[in-house]
This record gives C-alpha cells, structure tokens and sequence, in this order.
C-alpha cells in the first residue's frame, strides 16, 4: 500500500521486528495474472521464507509504503509485511501469513472515506471507501499466531494488504468513474516508475 510518508514515532512490533538484509526487487503491476487470483497459503515456515519477508520490507520501505503483500513481488503465497501508523499517528510493525480479515458489523461499521493508493499502480491516488477499523488474524514467520488491529490508515493497510492475497486490488473496489481518474493519474506519472523501480537508480523519491 502506498503512503506520502512514513510516521517517525518508534513502532510497536507485538510479534516481533521485521527482518533487516533484504534485496529490493521490482515492483510487479496490475495486469500481472498473479495479482489478480487468490495466493497459495503458507506451509513451510522456513529460511526461503524469511528470506522473502525480507525483501518485501526492503522493497516495501524502498518504494515509501507502508504494506507490501508478496504477490506485489511476483510470489504467488499469502504473505504481507507492513509498517503503518494509526489514526494517531503510532505505528505498528508485522508479518502476516495467511490472513483472514475481521471487520465491523451492523452499528459498529463506519465507513472511512480517504486516498487509498497502490505501490502496485504507482503514483495514483483516489478516494476508497473502507470500514474504520478492522483486525488481521494469521501466522508469523515461525508458523506461531499473530494477531493485529487499529484504525486510521492501519485499517486499511490491513485490509488492502489482505485484499492482495485473495487476488483483490483496490482498484476493483472503487467505481468505474474512480478507476478511470486513478489510471489517468497513474498514465500521467508513468515516466517516473520505470519497470525495475524501486530498485536503486530507478526510485524517485
């Protein structure tokens, strides 16, 4: 998920810091079929694994994100990492496998209209609708439970990062009007996202 910045504020890791040493890899496009199907789950918790958990911090921080799923690397597995701050400006920090969304229902669902944007379609940004707050239960990177939860923008990093492990993007979640002013947006800026970006010598940040 895309963001124009990241909050300073020392995050909270309830389950642990990411993992540091990963490679930057390019950022794979909408279009791209892997984007667009549901994610193999998670089975083997091992070292492959951690290794791709860390290249998706490094090229979730590389493009200034704040959530990478895996598939936004070209891997067909339902992982995402994220660094996201709350609506009070705190972040928190995880790795989630396999995620299965909890969201607010009947009084306690209340809708938050805000720019949403996509590391995946970069550049763009426009208005999407997403409840306020919303919780992510799944497995760490030693297969153990982990469970997060906010509101703010950590709603919906956590909703749009698990929208990408079941073959969702956020641009199938706006109207049809939305999505051509986020493609115009996106065509406009496209000279500035080369092919290999974020990788180093191609970011424009």
């Amino acid at each position: 998920m895309a963001d124009s910045s990241l909050e300073s504020a020392p995050p909270i890791a309830p389950h642990g810091a990411l993992p540091e040493g990963g490679k930057v890899r390019p950022m794979t496009r909408w279009g791209t079929p892997v984007m667009h199907r549901p994610k193999k789950k998670v089975e083997v918790f091992d070292a492959a694994l951690a290794e791709l958990a860390a290249d998706m911090v490094a090229t979730m921080y590389a493009a200034e994100g704040v959530g990478l799923a895996a598939d936004q690397i070209g891997e067909d597995v339902a992982i995402f990492v994220f660094d996201c701050p709350d609506a009070t400006g705190q972040r928190t920090v995880g790795i989630v496998c396999n995620p299965v969304l909890t969201l607010p229902e009947g009084d306690d669902r209340q809708l938050d209209v805000d720019l949403e944007g996509c590391l995946s379609f970069p550049g763009a940004f426009v208005d999407c609708a997403r409840p306020d707050w919303a919780a992510v239960d799944g497995l760490g990177l030693d297969g153990e439970p982990v469970h997060f939860e906010g509101n703010g923008l950590l709603a919906r990093c956590l909703q749009h990062e698990t929208d990408h492990t079941n073959g969702t993007v956020f641009g199938d979640r706006i109207s049809a009007k939305a999505r051509k002013k986020l493609t115009k947006e996106h065509d406009r800026l496209a000279k500035d996202y080369p092919a290999e970006w974020p990788v180093a010598g191609d970011s424009t940040a």
